[in-house]
């Protein structure tokens, strides 16, 4: 079997069990992870990005099979746009029932 038909048969619980081990250098019960284990979680980590997530998040592996880099700017304005769907939400949740109420002490 190959990487490619590895990858596409892999589950979403093994991509994050491989995650979880090529960040922190531990399976997630524990047992500590050699090095030559880390560096193939990490391709592995890597192929499914690439393979099954579309994802354009900085720093993560495109559908290319590239790093997604974003400028200072790109960063900015995406910030800005969820910072202001999340505050438009919250402002419709909030009612005057909502608010918090304190006796003095």
């Amino acid at each position: 079997m190959n990487v490619i038909e590895l990858v596409d048969n892999m589950s979403e619980e093994m991509y994050l069990r491989l995650k979880h081990a090529a960040e922190t250098g531990k399976w997630p019960e524990g047992t500590p992870v050699e090095q030559a284990q880390r560096d193939s979680a990490m391709q592995l980590s890597m192929a499914y990005q690439a393979r099954k997530l579309d994802s354009d998040q900085m720093l993560t592996i495109g559908s290319d099979g590239e790093i997604v880099h974003k400028s200072k700017a790109e960063l900015k304005q995406q910030f800005k746009k969820s910072s202001v769907a999340r505050q438009d939400s919250t402002d419709a949740s909030k009612t005057s029932d909502n608010i918090a109420r304190f006796t003095d002490l």
